[in-house]
């Protein structure tokens, strides 16, 4: 599986940095990342394409109005989590895509210099 940049998911990220819908949490980012459900509801109100833009990452073998499709989410559908992207930065470091890890560590270092 080859996953890459998700560049429009680094531009909105930016721009909800930039407006202050960050959450600071504490701890682990199982603890705060959406599951099935809450992805399913936010999918019943929204498009793929709104979806996507949660994930920085994209699996191009995988089809466009697919859940498959997009990985490495950063934030809970409303705000982008600080560990979202802390957990984002080291699952990509850790898988090698490191075009990620750096827009994650980007993003990172933009949310803590707003706060």
């Amino acid at each position: 599986m080859s996953i890459c940049l998700n560049p429009t998911a680094v531009t909105f990220a930016r721009r909800l940095i930039q407006d202050g819908k960050v959450t600071h949490d504490e701890g682990h980012w199982g603890e705060h990342n959406p599951g099935a459900a809450e992805e399913n509801a936010y999918l019943d109100q929204h498009e793929m394409g709104e979806y996507a833009n949660w994930h920085l990452g994209l699996d191009m073998s995988k089809g466009e109005d697919t859940k498959g499709r997009y990985h490495f989410p950063y934030g809970d559908f409303q705000t982008v989590h600080r560990d979202g992207l802390i957990a984002v930065k080291e699952r990509a470091a850790q898988q090698g895509y490191q075009d990620i890890e750096n827009a994650a560590d980007e993003l990172l270092k933009m949310l803590e210099e707003e706060a």
